[in-house]
């Protein structure tokens, strides 16, 4: 008998159906104007990210011969050319939503964005003194000789190319390009004017003043058109972790810049024959191509000015308190008692800020362990670790130079701390250390006691008001003690096994994880309820799809909340009948790892760093931890369970795609995060 192919669908196509979620958003009137630009501006960095790294690595694959896409279990050109067909598509919608909606929306609120074309004279004025005080010195144009090879285009920057021509014929035609710099201000507010409030792009701006450029020549037709690149972002590094590694890594980020072109995003109102030209020189091949909007780097867009009413955007949430939690008081006397945790970004990330900062100050305290593997570019965490340190604490401090696009500034961070007596370890050889994890030490009576801190998310103050995640304050000697074996290993550069408590990747996650699913299994094949509840980002190992195919298939009920990538295929006959899929996309990013058993009425809960992929059960060293105390575990459960209620912010993922909102019997409208804010108001009043 021939055994049934297992439903998986492929992770590149699965990502661009979350970053259509994304753009859904966008288009949701519900949603304040200002966000949902904000939106197309969070579309657009996933798209760029994506081909940095995702489309690039299969542009790798697709060199394969046929042996090797067999073991891949694709065809890598195939999804290559799939995901430009849904690309073009999205690419499309996008377009159409901003210049026939969102722009006509922000008409009718008063606002306008203006092109080169828009502009009566004394804006005009107003815009050429701006060009000529702060962008003309800016600006070194490139021409470009027709018998010399092409410059080199930088990773994502914006550039114009510029056709410069006499009305009296091409014989003197000339080609040029204008890089704009990164650091340009990319919106300029006008003079407002009768209650009308006005803004203009700095491309527009230049475009403009293009005759202000090229004063040098006597051109009189001048056509300039906006180019991004978008190159290969994967780095090439030896994996040897040295004293050189730093160095090494500086030098692989040099070559991130000039990596292979993954995607040309150009204006398609370029003439095709200056588009010809550009192809040519540039030596690229079509699917490379993408046809784009006006704009580019639309990633700028998140910082879009909102000269608007207050209601074009979300009103922010104050940041709440822990009930039990004070500022003025210790809160390692307070964990003495129970754990304590803080959900962010509804509550204060200030806890986390205080407590490093008790353990910096504290007499009794001795060291602190930490994991750090992305910051915020002005870091009060490493603020307290320093201070910590000059005040003779022993501290720690474990910081992953191979976090992708943050590997700079981990290296600035790397050089502050151990220029201020911290002991740096810059991560284990063939590993990225992504778990969020803290100890402290302490002594009490004479005895060391620990202190801890477990995250799902990062030790990043900034992200913290954006990203929904979970952390655990606690002395649980259950916790603590596999903490102290960790921490050890890991200072010792290596990875430990044997953990009571504690799920550990790259050696023992998916044996443990295989095994908590195996006893729901067993469970359901003696009859009793049997249930599985699986929050995450991202769900792409094929060993765990095919453990949870197994489980439905026993007859364990399966809930999963998966906000990213989804390679499971729920609603499949012989496969999945037994699991439903949401996904919520809103107003912060849903980023916790929430893992419950039902473990035959005596449910289990753990958290963890990392999702269901095989890069975090296998190249990354990841914590998982139970949620011990009740009362904290009731937290997150009724949190969850407003998240499986959803029935405004959450999407159904099929085997169709199609991302249709979730529908249920309530008859009331449940958005989950802000049913969890005003839960958490009321009980932490």
């Amino acid at each position: 008998m021939t055994k049934k192919k297992v439903p998986f669908l492929n992770r590149e196509l699965s990502w661009l159906y979350f970053n259509e979620r994304v753009l859904q958003e966008a288009t949701d009137e519900t949603v304040p104007l200002i966000e949902r630009i904000k939106f197309l501006s969070i579309f657009s960095s996933n798209l760029e990210e994506f081909y940095r790294v995702r489309v690039a690595t299969m542009t790798r694959l697709s060199n394969l011969n046929d042996k090797a896409k067999e073991l891949l279990g694709f065809n890598p050109k195939k999804v290559l050319n799939e995901i430009k067909n849904i690309v073009v598509k999205q690419e499309r919608k996008f377009e159409q939503l901003f210049q026939a909606t969102l722009i006509n929306e922000l008409a009718q609120n008063r606002i306008f964005i203006l092109n080169d074309t828009q502009l009566n004279v004394a804006r005009g004025e107003f815009v050429k003194e701006h060009f000529r005080d702060k962008i003309l010195s800016n600006l070194v144009p490139i021409m470009i000789d027709m018998e010399k090879p092409f410059p080199e285009l930088k990773d994502r920057y914006l550039y114009f190319f510029v056709r410069l021509k006499k009305k009296t014929g091409k014989k003197d035609e000339k080609y040029a390009l204008i890089e704009l710099p990164p650091d340009l201000p990319r919106f300029l507010v006008l003079p407002e004017t009768n209650g009308l409030k006005f803004i203009i792009l700095a491309e527009d701006i230049i475009k403009y003043c293009l005759d202000d450029i090229f004063y040098v020549f006597k051109y009189d037709e001048m056509d300039a058109y906006s180019i991004q690149l978008t190159r290969d972002a994967e780095l090439d590094i030896d994996k040897n972790v040295s004293d050189k590694f730093i160095d090494e890594l500086k030098t692989s980020l040099d070559k991130r810049k000039k990596g292979k072109p993954m995607r040309l995003l150009y204006d398609t109102e370029m003439p095709f024959d200056m588009l010809g030209v550009l192809v040519a020189k540039m030596k690229l091949e079509a699917e490379s191509l993408i046809p784009g909007n006006r704009y580019h780097k639309f990633g700028d867009f998140i910082r879009f000015p909102n000269v608007g009413d207050k209601s074009l955007e979300y009103p922010a949430n104050i940041p709440l308190k822990v009930f039990g939690l004070h500022r003025t008081q210790s809160i390692f006397n307070k964990l003495a008692e129970r754990d304590y945790l803080v959900n962010l970004p509804y509550q204060s990330y200030d806890y986390i800020i205080l407590f490093l900062r008790e353990a910096a100050i504290d007499p009794k305290v001795t060291a602190i362990n930490i994991t750090l593997y992305r910051l915020a570019e002005n870091s009060r965490v490493i603020n307290a670790l320093i201070n910590a340190a000059k005040n003779g604490k022993k501290v720690n401090c474990l910081v992953e130079l191979k976090a992708r696009f943050d590997e700079r500034a981990n290296i600035f961070w790397t050089n502050r701390l151990e220029e201020e007596g911290v002991h740096v370890n810059y991560g284990l050889t063939d590993y990225k250390v992504h778990s969020k994890i803290c100890l402290v030490t302490r002594i009490e009576k004479g005895r060391p006691v620990y202190y801890a801190n477990l995250a799902t998310g990062n030790f990043n103050e900034k992200t913290a008001k954006l990203y929904c995640d979970h952390s655990i304050f606690t002395a649980k000697k259950e916790i603590t003690h596999d903490l102290i074996k960790l921490f050890a290993a890991l200072n010792k550069r290596t990875v430990a096994t044997g953990f009571k408590y504690l799920i550990v990747s790259p050696l023992e996650s998916r044996t443990k994880f295989y095994t908590l699913i195996d006893r729901e299994i067993k469970i359901a094949k003696s009859g009793k309820p049997a249930y599985l509840i699986f929050k995450v980002n991202s769900l792409a190992d094929e060993g765990i799809v095919e453990k949870l195919y197994d489980a439905s298939n026993a007859g364990v009920k399966i809930k999963l909340i998966v906000r990213g990538i989804c390679c499971l295929v729920p609603g499949v006959k012989d496969f999945s009948e037994n699991i439903t899929v949401i996904s919520i996309i809103d107003k912060f990013l849903e980023h916790a790892r929430v893992f419950i058993f039902g473990n035959n009425g005596k449910e289990e809960m753990f958290l963890s760093s990392g999702d269901l992929m095989s890069r975090n059960f296998e190249h990354r060293v990841e914590v998982g931890f139970p949620v011990l105390d009740e009362d904290v575990k009731q937290e997150i459960r009724d949190i969850i369970d407003f998240q499986l209620q959803d029935n405004v912010k959450a999407r159904d993922i099929t085997r169709l795609n199609n991302n249709k909102y979730h529908k249920n019997r309530l008859s009331t409208k449940v958005r989950a995060q802000v049913q969890t804010y005003n839960y958490l108001k009321n009980k932490h009043q």
